[in-house]
């Protein structure tokens, strides 16, 4: 059986001064604020059904509503389509009686769902529960609630449940301190370096080491990224100062993950240096940047507001034990 966060390194959330254990991941559902969260209509469909390769379009416009908190959702549309291993999950859509969308969700290892409907919301959690892959849920807080509701039903209890902060940054502003001349993207030749620093920050947060559990996936899956121009390093005489990751990209928005700064190199700026530098080159390709934060990790909020970063929306992330 696949262990329950292997997948995880499709989208890795580390922060580079967290001193709380935590799974790593990295996707995030969408949904709106919670005060815009309504019953279903009359007319609702009965339950999701799968999205095709030819209705792309549309299901992008109607992530395009919220285009922060659905910047996952819509970046596996762009880079895979529905059908594809690479989502490690199905795509699905519930309509009403006039074949109006009224969410979209990505069922799988990590499930993660748009929708303004609380009952739309607990019918994706009922395919989930039935479909039986899932091991990770994310959502905003008061989205989570109908989805667990519906899910639970059969009395299961989390393995771990944590809460996080959605932060945004929208304006280049002045970039802190000197340019950093060793910034760049990461090339096929960085792989191991950045393979090996990956797979100790994972270990360390969630004890999971992605190189034993599913090294083929792992590799495969940072190779891939690097292909895409999503990984951006700094290194000097082989050693990794700084890293992140883009692991959800649109016109509209870029989300970032897998922040590291090198033991050595920390509290000397160069990570603010790095985020900040890098921040401004991001934004000259899209309106605005995001990351997930733990809530309860202040200094890591500390750093991000220094980077120009501010909150968004809360989040909520439950774990599922490997039984389910």
């Amino acid at each position: 059986m696949v262990r329950p966060l292997e997948f995880a390194f499709e989208f890795v959330r580390l922060n580079p001064m967290s001193r709380i254990p935590k799974p790593a991941l990295k996707a995030f559902s969408a949904s709106p604020p919670p005060s815009a969260l309504r019953p279903a209509p009359p007319t609702r469909a009965a339950s999701p059904q799968l999205l095709l390769q030819g209705q792309e379009e549309e299901t992008l416009n109607f992530l395009a509503a919220h285009p922060v908190q659905n910047v996952m959702l819509s970046s596996l549309i762009r880079d895979n389509g529905f059908e594809c291993r690479l989502n490690r999950g199905n795509f699905y859509a519930c309509r009403d009686a006039h074949g109006e969308l009224t969410g979209v969700a990505l069922v799988g290892h990590h499930t993660l769902f748009a929708s303004e409907c609380a009952e739309t919301i607990g019918e994706f959690a009922r395919q989930a529960r039935v479909q039986g892959d899932v091991y990770v849920i994310v959502g905003e807080r008061e989205s989570i609630k109908p989805f667990w509701s519906s899910y639970a039903q059969g009395g299961e209890t989390p393995l771990l449940t944590q809460r996080e902060l959605l932060l945004e940054r929208t304006e280049a502003g002045t970039a802190v301190g000197e340019a950093v001349r060793g910034l760049r993207l990461a090339t096929l030749g960085d792989l191991q370096t950045v393979a090996t620093v990956h797979a100790e920050m994972a270990f360390a947060e969630s004890g999971f080491n992605p190189l034993e559990v599913n090294p083929a996936g792992f590799l495969s899956r940072l190779t891939r990224r690097m292909e895409q121009g999503r990984v951006w390093v700094w290194i000097e005489d082989g050693r990794l100062i700084f890293k992140t990751d883009i692991t959800g990209e649109t016109p509209e928005v870029i989300y970032l993950e897998g922040v590291y700064v090198h033991p050595d190199a920390r509290g000397k700026g160069y990570g603010l240096r790095c985020l900040s530098r890098l921040s401004r080159e991001l934004l000259s390709r899209a309106k605005s940047l995001c990351l997930l934060v733990n809530e309860a990790n202040g200094p890591a909020q500390t750093f991000y507001h220094r980077a120009g970063f501010n909150i968004h929306s809360h989040y909520e992330t439950i774990y599922l034990p490997p039984h389910v």
